[in-house]
């Protein structure tokens, strides 16, 4: 049954990820709220440390656990413990290097687009599992923190695992995989402003078991909010892929993204021409569905080239493989991302 005492019997055993000490040994419990009549419960717990993807692993067991107490909704808040408790408690161990520590040897790469609806996220899948074909170490950041697809994308249907402090990324066709998706309940929309996002996104970076990586792509929110400055700023270092469509309209305003880029000093690498064609069964012939010369005229406006143009097709159906946008590498559009990688290899090379 439903009841504080259960609910504060199950709160006592649990653990504070980042202390590691219950939270009856933290005395992080603040607040217990019970609707009986309505089966919900609300929680406020203080934790040693706010707004990382340590806390949204926490929220995903705190949910299933209430739930399989009988709670049919949850509600869940977060303050920080006091100075002194995290002192008290603080591991001592130096932390590990990251992919942003210096000497990391991760070549970074952005995937961007002005607008949604262009096929970034799957550009962004597929030059990832290219990658990772060409005999590389990969990983992927799902950074477009709003619109997070590619879990999904990539038939992912675990979630990942804590390793002591750090979060183990899911891995598929050989890449690793962190996205938002993995933490929200139900695909229920994210409603975090600015800040929050940004620790979130650090913390991807910071606080996650990539292991050693030759290349990291992000998958970028469209257009130039937040969090896409959020991600300039946090990897410099970074080269960055525009994605467009040859509609005249998609590739005008891929131009605002591309532009960011350079402010940022992110070096463009190339344009991504997606749905450039559509190769009719009946003549075999190919037809032109969004126009032509979006992708060349944007090349253009940022000085740059076309790297890829990938036609308007679906991957083979695969019986026993649940991976909705993922080409097969026999597939003539996963030809053409074996293609994109070896260019993207290239030219990392010739920029080190």
């Amino acid at each position: 049954m439903l009841t504080e005492k259960s609910v504060l019997e199950l709160l006592h055993k649990m653990k504070d990820p980042f202390l590691h000490k219950t939270f009856k040994e933290t005395n992080g419990i603040e607040e217990i709220q019970i609707k009986e009549d309505k089966g919900h419960v609300s929680v406020k717990l203080a934790i040693g440390k706010t707004n990382t993807a340590e806390q949204m692993q926490l929220q995903q067991e705190l949910v299933t656990a209430l739930k399989q107490i009988g709670a049919t909704t949850v509600g869940l808040r977060f303050s920080q413990l006091p100075e002194e408790i995290i002192a008290k408690y603080q591991p001592t161990k130096a932390e590990k290097p990251t992919l942003l520590s210096e000497g990391s040897k991760t070549k970074f790469l952005a995937i961007a687009s002005g607008k949604g609806g262009v096929g970034k996220s799957t550009v962004t899948v597929n030059t990832a599992v290219a990658l990772a074909r060409l005999g590389n170490k990969v990983g992927v950041i799902d950074a477009d923190i709003y619109g997070f697809s590619v879990p999904d994308m990539m038939g992912v249907e675990e979630r990942p695992k804590l390793k002591g402090n750090k979060i183990v990324p899911v891995e598929r066709f050989g890449v690793k995989i962190m996205s938002m998706g993995f933490f929200v309940e139900d695909n229920s929309p994210v409603i975090w402003r600015g800040p929050r996002l940004g620790k979130m996104l650090a913390s991807f970076f910071k606080e996650v078991e990539w292991g050693e990586l030759d290349y990291l792509l992000l998958d970028l929110p469209p257009g130039t909010g937040d969090v896409a400055l959020d991600v300039h700023n946090m990897i410099p270092s970074s080269k960055e892929i525009i994605v467009t469509t040859p509609h005249p309209t998609a590739a005008f305003v891929a131009a605002r993204a591309g532009q960011m880029a350079i402010n940022t000093n992110h070096e463009i690498l190339g344009v991504v021409e997606n749905m450039s064609y559509y190769i009719s069964k009946s003549t075999g012939e190919k037809e032109y569905v969004f126009g032509k010369g979006g992708g060349d005229k944007l090349a253009e406006v940022l000085n740059t080239k076309v790297v890829g143009r990938l036609s308007l097709q679906q991957p083979y159906e695969e019986e026993g493989v649940f991976a909705p946008s993922v080409y097969q590498e026999d597939h003539p559009n996963g030809k053409e991302y074996l293609q994109l990688a070896e260019k993207i290899m290239t030219s990392m090379r010739e920029t080190e």
